[in-house]
């Protein structure tokens, strides 16, 4: 079963999607700075960089590792789910607007992302 899991990991598509998801994360996790967030934001900073570095090993491991791997894929999708509603729940509505852009814009990113690197396992179940 792993073997199919892996062999299904190996197509172009599986590997552009984890090449991206793993950009999505590292951009999550310097965004407070590439956006510039306002000092007051420091909880949000800090938020965005553990969500950004998990959502980045994760896919890391779906690239080396799919077989193994395969069953967290639902995960990037909920680390993008929280991206995007994290601002008005850490901030409570306080939060700047490039600070909400930004978590939006990178949210939706990773939850279409996250869904695309879940197809693999589904295919190879099929099979």
């Amino acid at each position: 079963m792993r073997a199919r899991y892996d062999q299904v990991a190996e197509t172009p598509t599986a590997r552009i999607t984890d090449g991206a998801l793993v950009l999505a994360g590292l951009y999550l996790a310097i965004s407070p700075w590439v956006v510039g967030f306002p000092p007051f934001e420091a909880n949000l900073s800090v938020n965005n960089f553990i969500c950004g570095v998990a959502v980045a090993l994760l896919a890391a491991g779906f690239a080396v590792a799919y077989g193994r791997t395969h069953g967290l894929t639902w995960l990037p999708v909920v680390l993008g789910v929280w991206t995007i509603v994290a601002p008005f729940i850490i901030q409570r509505g306080y939060a700047s607007g490039g600070a909400i852009a930004s978590n939006i814009v990178i949210g939706l990113i990773t939850i279409a992302l996250g869904l695309v690197a879940m197809r693999p396992g589904m295919v190879a179940r099929k099979r």
